[in-house]
């Protein structure tokens, strides 16, 4: 009488399950390897032939040198990899800091302090100023820049 072994790979399901497995450790390798070139190059503490001989080894053996790599820089890989969070981290803080700062109106003291320069520079006299200081602190608009600045032509006659 002979019996039959049966072993996991004969159960579809298990089957599709070592499959899965296989591929997802495959995707989780590649991705290990992407970042350890990625970080070969990033450092810029390693000369030009640290990096090749890293990339070489790499390349020829990889799993030992990704593994060898691992242990003997991984460290720095973290640090490396956390410095560059930080600064995407803080461009984009900067950059939402300024283009809210630019979106946002401007306050009477601003307004004041730009039409004190503009009297300053001569692009406006007294008599401008004092209208666009009464329309300023009355809280009826912003100033509108004079015709000198927008190069229009006024529309009233000039005296």
């Amino acid at each position: 009488m002979s019996a039959q072994t049966y072993l996991a790979y004969d159960y579809p399901l298990l089957s599709a399950f070592w499959t899965m497995l296989v591929f997802f450790l495959w995707i989780m390798w590649f991705v290990l390897l992407f970042k350890v070139v990625v970080d070969i190059f990033r450092d810029d503490g390693m000369n030009g032939w640290a990096k090749a001989g890293w990339t070489l080894f790499v390349i020829v053996l990889p799993f030992l040198g990704v593994l060898v790599y691992l242990i003997a820089r991984g460290k720095g890989m973290g640090e490396r990899e956390v410095a560059q969070a930080r600064a995407q981290q803080e461009a984009f803080d900067s950059y939402v800091r300024e283009t809210a700062k630019a979106g946002a109106p401007a306050s009477s003291a601003d307004e004041l302090a730009k039409l004190s320069a503009m009297r300053a520079r001569g692009d406006i006299d007294d008599d401008e100023f004092r209208r666009a200081k009464d329309l300023v602190l009355s809280g009826t608009g912003a100033t509108r820049p004079s015709a000198r600045q927008t190069g229009s032509m006024p529309t009233t006659p000039e005296r």
